[in-house]
């Protein structure tokens, strides 16, 4: 719902949530449970403009919860992957030093995230999301009556005035500034991204090499991260420990180039790690890992806050920027909808559990970033996944 501001061409809206990941749309999603609208505000053209891609483990305590709260855990299940929890760990030479099979019985099920964002989107009221909306910037338009509003500005030029501003956008927010001077550092790990199509078909040794699920080939700060999507792809993250300029002198625009560039970092690995690269059906994409430090928090700033990514962005390697991303936005949810009228008691109730789990997931992110690109690898990982599954001393 929107109102006039009076004599002013801006639109006013309540809640204003930007960004239509999968946490501003489970916020918005679970606002709507409840009884309350929002606006979203997203700078792509419409929800088809690019694909989602990858596959989410969504754990029980985060993303399931949070799927809970927004009414369609059901639908979740619909869209689980059988046999997405498969794990397996080879070393350098493609030697198999760890596999966990998939009894249907984990409690991190894999779901694709391009099926989980339909799932949110569909959920929504039509008109929810505004698409093509790029925010440019935003200003608090003062104290007394105005005081936690804000104007926002378009790409297009345009504005809107605001009671509540959520950035749900990502790594590189324009928003955060309101809040907080930190800005995302290079972890020391660069990815390239690769495809494999119709992998049993056209490439069936890497089917399977990577099996049902999720592949981790390590060894030496550096390695293979494959997992298989449900459309019968490979989705490929070939990783190095590097300075942050390595994939610089790549030519990702001449693909035998890119692929020989990459392959400079693996020589000696097995070929059927290597085959992953060379057989790539897509571009390669470089992409480096940043992260906020790992404390990351701001003082309570009237009429605004940050949720995902915006707010606590670290490096893939704890399995939880998704699942953070939604529980962030159940618990905004849930606070707004226990708050009814009083935006800053909702906030502060929000942020006094999303520092502490931001901060503490963030630690983890780092802990298995260091374990997975060691010399030793993959011994160190294998020991973390062995004592994942090991019971507890009293059987806990």
């Amino acid at each position: 719902m929107s109102t006039s501001t009076g004599t002013s061409t801006s639109t006013h809206y309540p809640i204003a949530i930007v960004g239509a990941g999968l946490g501003g749309l489970t916020l918005a999603r679970v606002l709507h449970v409840n009884g309350v609208d929002a606006a979203v505000f997203d700078l792509e053209p419409d929800r088809f403009a690019r694909t989602q891609g990858g596959m989410l483990d969504i754990h029980v305590e985060s993303g399931q919860a949070a799927l809970r709260a927004a009414e369609l855990y059901e639908g979740f299940l619909a869209r689980v992957h059988p046999g997405g929890e498969t794990l397996r760990v080879f070393d350098r030479h493609a030697r198999l030093v760890l596999e966990e099979k998939d009894d249907g019985e984990g409690s991190r099920p894999e779901v694709d995230r391009g099926d989980l964002r339909d799932l949110l989107l569909d959920s929504l009221p039509e008109g929810t999301v505004r698409w093509g909306a790029k925010v440019t910037g935003a200003r608090p338009l003062g104290s007394g009556q105005h005081s936690g509003r804000h104007e926002v500005t378009l790409a297009d030029g345009t504005t809107f005035t605001t009671g509540l501003l959520i950035r749900a956008d990502g790594a590189w927010s324009r928003i955060r500034p309101l809040l907080s001077d930190a800005r995302p550092a290079y972890t020391g790990i660069s990815f390239v991204e690769l495809d494999l199509l119709d992998a049993d078909t056209r490439h069936p040794e890497s089917a399977r090499l990577v099996g049902a699920g999720m592949c981790f080939a390590l060894g030496d700060n550096r390695g293979f991260l494959a997992h298989r999507e449900t459309d019968g792809s490979l989705h490929i993250y070939v990783a190095l420990r590097a300075a942050e300029d390595v994939l610089s002198t790549i030519d990702f625009t001449d693909a035998d180039a890119a692929k020989a560039g990459v392959l400079e970092h693996f020589e000696g690995w097995d070929p059927a790690l290597r085959r992953l690269v060379t057989d790539a059906d897509t571009p390669l994409v470089p992409r480096l890992i940043h992260a906020l430090p790992v404390a990351h928090h701001w003082k309570r700033t009237p009429g605004v806050t940050l949720l995902g990514d915006a707010a606590h962005l670290m490096s893939p390697f704890a399995g939880e920027g998704a699942n953070l991303a939604m529980i962030d936005g159940a618990d905004l949810g849930r606070a707004l909808a226990a708050h009814p009228g009083d935006v800053e008691a909702a906030l502060a109730a929000y942020e006094a559990s999303l520092f502490p789990r931001g901060e503490s997931t963030a630690r983890e992110s780092a802990t298995s970033l260091d374990t997975m690109f060691d010399d030793r690898a993959p011994q160190p990982i294998v020991d973390m996944f062995v004592a994942f599954a090991s019971p507890s001393p009293r059987g806990e």
